[in-house]
């Protein structure tokens, strides 16, 4: 009878234990599932968060500066530095990302905007599409105008970027204020300017020189006298046999600092090593597109041999990379280096030319079998370029005493 009685309290507690393990998984699956909605709140208040400061960059990203500019940039920084580090890496709009607050590109400190007043009767106006890349900023717009203030103590030097979407971008990362066309000849006036000389830092008479010329007729009245200083290459020409002295001296200029970071002597030797050098300009559907089958033929008249064109936009057609690529490898070359042929060495040559992605050009190149190596420099920090930046310039200085 004992026995029995024992059985049946065991078999009891047996039960009691299941049923009390069952309660135990009940409870565990309701936490875990109360969890999870927890954490799916949590992930949606984050995405929430960071799609609130997308909105604020994307307000920001655009190139026709407002009353309300100042503000919305003010907004978005302040939504920017309200975010967490995990929700930072979730902003993405149409324009926006992680990279636009976060990406380190050097101290913006090293870098003046060059906007002050008191200015005087004559002033050098430096007007470039501009950079968000603080180093080359610093390095590459900022060496030209540093040269220029140099040559020409009796003119004050201001600056002027055309891409005001650059310039928002300075202003809400770094606190940089900077003018764009607009905004520096309103000072020009105010300041009682009376001849202006203005030193484009493009590399030719295309759309962006287009544009600039455009907005200061509006403002030649304002002035006793208004001269334009050539862009860097000079005239365009009619066709890809056109070079002039302007072109020689950059293509002398980006093919020596070259050969000295990569550490050849001459082409000849860089060729004998299989190695060639492909310079990647922006490109661009304006007429003066033909500038870069001219910088071809100078590099081919000089006897570059193993130097190459190319163009971030692919225009004209055969600067394209895919053509580029074939260009090369039908010349028999298996190495390569790679560098912007542009003055400042911005986001097309960190990120078109040398970034990660697969269609950036070092993956092309890569993905085509040749070994490649980039240079991340801008023709901006080039001596012999200032150099003819501060000739440019003194023409026009000197064709005010000619008139």
């Amino acid at each position: 009878m004992k026995n029995r009685v024992v059985k049946a309290l065991a078999l009891g507690l047996t039960m009691t234990t299941l049923l009390a393990m069952g309660n135990v998984c009940t409870f565990a699956e309701e936490a875990e599932e109360a969890t999870e909605e927890v954490t799916e709140e949590a992930a949606g208040d984050d995405q929430a968060a960071a799609d609130e400061v997308a909105a604020l960059i994307d307000a920001i990203y655009v190139q026709e500066r407002t009353d309300e500019t100042d503000a919305q940039i003010e907004a978005a920084k302040a939504g920017w530095d309200a975010l967490t580090d995990e929700q930072k890496e979730l902003v993405e709009g149409e324009d926006a990302d992680p990279d636009y607050f976060g990406r380190d590109t050097g101290d913006a400190s090293e870098d003046d905007p060059r906007n002050g007043d008191e200015i005087g009767e004559n002033e050098l106006l430096v007007v470039s599409f501009g950079t968000s890349f603080n180093e080359s900023r610093a390095t590459d717009i900022k060496g030209i105008e540093d040269a220029l203030e140099a040559a020409f103590p009796d003119y004050a030097v201001r600056r002027a970027f055309t891409a005001q979407i650059i310039i928002n971008h300075v202003q809400a990362r770094d606190g940089e204020v900077i003018d764009n066309m607009t905004q520096a000849l309103d000072r020009a006036v105010a300041n009682g300017v009376k001849n202006l000389i203005v030193q484009p830092t493009h590399l030719m008479h295309g759309a962006e020189y287009d544009e600039m010329c455009a907005t200061l007729e509006e403002y030649a009245d304002n002035f006793e006298n208004v001269v334009v200083a050539e862009p860097l290459l000079g005239e365009v020409g009619e066709d890809a046999t056109v070079i002039n002295d302007d072109k020689k001296a950059v293509a002398e200029a980006v093919v020596a600092s070259a050969l000295e970071i990569a550490g050849y002597e001459t082409t000849d030797a860089a060729a004998d090593d299989s190695v060639a050098f492909v310079f990647m300009g922006h490109g661009t559907s304006h007429t003066a597109n033909v500038t870069y089958n001219q910088m071809q033929t100078q590099m081919n008249e000089l006897g570059y041999k193993n130097v190459f064109i190319g163009t971030v936009e692919g225009e004209p057609e055969e600067t394209a990379c895919d053509n580029v690529i074939a260009a090369v490898q039908e010349a028999g070359f298996q190495k390569v280096i790679l560098r912007p042929l542009m003055v400042v060495a911005g986001d097309h040559a960190n990120n078109d030319m040398a970034g990660e992605d697969e269609d950036s050009w070092l993956s092309m190149f890569t993905a085509a079998g040749l070994e490649v190596t980039t240079q991340i420099e801008g023709l901006g920090r080039i001596p012999a370029v200032e150099d003819l930046y501060v000739a440019h310039t003194q023409a026009a200085i000197d064709s005010l005493s000619a008139e």
